[in-house]
């Protein structure tokens, strides 16, 4: 038994064997919630006051309950990324709808040559009409 400063009983914290855990898991895995008879025959087969089970389905739970919850943010951030990254390329789409389109022949040179460096990388050098004094083919 061990005594504080002032001689008054210490709490010491229990330390529960590898199978007293392993069974406990493995229950926690069938069930969340212990009713009174199923915690005192769960105790009793284990070795263990039914308050330790108690309290350790108790921590066991906030434990699931904060990795769950870790679980379910990285999965909507994930959704949330996904949808950006389909709503990005549909308006992506709304723009390549303008290269698709045919070309007015009454645009101006300066539409045309946006929507090429827009969609094709390297096209600023691509010559629109030949330099002065050179004939076209």
């Amino acid at each position: 038994i061990l005594l504080d400063k002032d001689g008054k009983r210490k709490h010491t914290r229990p330390t529960f064997s590898g199978q007293q855990i392993f069974a406990l898991e493995k229950t926690f895995e069938q069930t969340k919630y212990l009713a009174g008879p199923e915690r005192a025959r769960l105790a009793y087969s284990l070795g263990m006051t039914e308050s330790q089970v108690k309290v350790w389905f108790q921590n066991r739970r906030t434990k699931w309950r904060k990795k769950h919850a870790a679980e379910m943010a990285t999965a909507k951030k994930k959704q949330d990324s996904e949808t950006e990254r389909l709503k990005g390329a549909s308006e992506n789409e709304e723009e390549d709808d303008d290269y698709n389109k045919p070309l007015d022949p009454n645009s101006d040179d300066e539409k045309i040559t946006q929507l090429l460096k827009k969609h094709k990388p390297g096209a600023g050098g691509l010559l629109l009409h030949p330099p002065e004094g050179e004939a076209s083919a």
